[in-house]
């Protein structure tokens, strides 16, 4: 695993009490930077600041709900108070949707997966972006999906939300590159978390192996492969990379 520095950076992530978040989260702390948590899920949440606090770093969990726009002004606000500003913003939370033919979703789902997945990263951005532009610049890590660049029977929801998320990080890329901040997306294959198990992915062995089969390596990603790229987007190692929707996806989108 690559070595990082980001002491005395701050760091928020969304989506952070469980996989691809609380363990970007972790790597963030591991790296020297204090970290805000933010999620619905105040247990779990709790309990990814525990174990920063345990390996001796600084953690501190918001209640978040990507739908609230005063929630996540909140959580931007307690990086500012309670550790000095905002450096890196991960815009992680997400649902999964349902599994239905595009014609046949409810509109209400239709609307609350668009709300969360999509709505959510803008809504999340747009509280960011007040301050790091105030703070002279930073890095914004938007979670789309292989999902954001092909289609999939019975997830036109899902699939929609993630394209739109490539699109929306994409134009901010070029409106704030003056200001001095990268916006990047990270593209995920398949990943061994709490969503997968949700949507019956990882719970059915069936499924699991079908879409396993769909990556070269046969297998899911785990959480840590995914943070990864995340910690790189946000690092003087990527200060060329803006506007990209990184795939890591062990080929899922190369045939």
């Amino acid at each position: 695993m690559p070595e990082y520095d980001f002491e005395n950076d701050v760091a928020l992530v969304t989506g952070a009490a469980s996989g691809i978040g609380a363990e970007t989260a972790r790597q963030f702390a591991a790296a020297g930077a204090s970290v805000v948590i933010g999620d619905v899920d105040e247990d779990n949440g709790e309990d990814v600041v525990s174990e920063i606090e345990a390996d001796g770093g600084d953690a501190v969990f918001v209640t978040t709900d990507v739908t609230e726009m005063a929630d996540l002004e909140t959580m931007v606000e307690t990086a500012v108070d309670e550790f000095g500003g905002l450096d890196y913003a991960i815009n992680n939370a997400g649902v999964a949707g349902p599994a239905d033919p595009a014609g046949d979703i409810d509109e209400n789902t239709w609307e609350q997966v668009i709300d969360i997945n999509l709505n959510g990263v803008w809504r999340s951005m747009a509280a960011e972006l007040d301050v790091l532009t105030e703070n002279d610049g930073g890095v914004i890590v938007n979670m789309a999906s292989v999902m954001g660049q092909v289609g999939m029977e019975n997830s036109a929801s899902y699939v929609a939300s993630k394209h739109g998320v490539l699109g929306v990080t994409k134009t901010a890329a070029w409106e704030y590159a003056d200001e001095d901040i990268r916006i990047n997306a990270v593209c995920p294959g398949f990943v061994e978390t709490q969503l997968l198990d949700e949507a019956g992915i990882t719970t059915n062995e069936d499924v699991r192996e079908w879409i396993a089969g769909k990556h070269s390596q046969d297998r899911l990603a785990q959480p840590e492969e995914i943070s990864e790229a995340v910690l790189w987007l946000c690092s003087d190692a990527a200060s060329f990379t803006n506007g990209e929707g990184l795939t890591v996806d062990s080929a899922y989108t190369a045939v």
